[in-house]
């Protein structure tokens, strides 16, 4: 199955458990996203009652792991909520969701996929979110590398967080402010083609082609690398060259006194 995947990054730090409480909510009373029936981490071992959701049980989980997956019966349909922990780079926060590629078929569910997104991604601050197919974000986000010892190959990161920079233009570009303030003037007109809607909240949507299938075609390659090059080809990773991007999102510096804008 192909899945449609998407990522919605976070900001610094942990979101509290209240804030983590009404996106689940959210999540699964207003935007339906499936049918809850297992919760965990590396492992689903935990169960849902779909009927009577146990959000108690959810955030104690989340409380005690500063994560947490939560699946329908099967992995058709997920999602994780990670957010930087202490131990790890601040930027690399994320919500990944992921469901069967023919939902981007249905007219219906592309919209509400927009406003979905766009509010999760004002209600927590998120400078960035894309989607598009798994298998387009495995080709940009990690290559093979040999290891040091000359023995095998490795994956490692194009780019490790949005810090760095992009790793590429996918089906579905959610801009938030910091992106925006670094794209400027380019933003107000783009390659024939190419869509742009403001979403509210400072977030600009900026889709390169209709249909999410089109990535990796002749054609969707094509309309990428024309939004690339319009874009600023420098705020992007270079994946002929293997070079990081140059020009990066400007954004607040982060200490120990930084408060994920999430938290209540």
């Amino acid at each position: 199955m192909r899945y449609l995947e998407t990522f919605i990054c976070l900001p610094p730090g942990v979101p509290s458990g209240s804030w983590a409480r009404v996106f689940l909510e959210r999540v699964f009373e207003e935007y339906r996203w499936f049918q809850p029936m297992r919760y965990g981490y590396a492992s689903l071992k935990e169960r849902i009652d779909p009927e009577r959701i146990d959000y108690a049980a959810l955030i104690a989980f989340y409380d005690e792991w500063k994560t947490v997956t939560v699946a329908a019966r099967t992995d058709r349909d997920y999602f994780l909520l990670d957010p930087a922990r202490p131990n790890v780079p601040p930027y690399t926060g994320s919500i990944l969701w992921k469901t069967s590629g023919k939902e981007a078929e249905k007219s219906r569910w592309r919209a509400a996929h927009l406003r979905q997104v766009s509010e999760i991604m004002q209600s927590a601050g998120s400078p960035l979110a894309q989607a598009g197919l798994d298998e387009d974000f495995e080709r940009k986000t990690h290559r093979l590398v040999p290891n040091p010892d000359g023995f095998g190959r490795r994956l490692v990161p194009t780019v490790r967080d949005y810090s760095e920079g992009l790793t590429g233009v996918y089906w579905r570009n959610f801009f938030g402010p910091p992106f925006v303030r670094l794209f400027g003037e380019r933003l107000a007109s783009l390659p024939e083609g190419c869509t742009k809607e403001e979403l509210g909240g400072g977030v600009v949507l900026v889709q390169p082609y209709e249909d999410p299938s089109m990535a990796g075609t002749h054609e969707g390659v094509r309309r990428e690398r024309s939004l690339i090059e319009h874009l600023g080809p420098d705020c992007f990773y270079d994946h002929e060259r293997h070079l990081k991007p140059t020009r990066l999102p400007d954004l607040p510096p982060v200490s120990a006194s930084t408060v994920w804008p999430g938290a209540v």
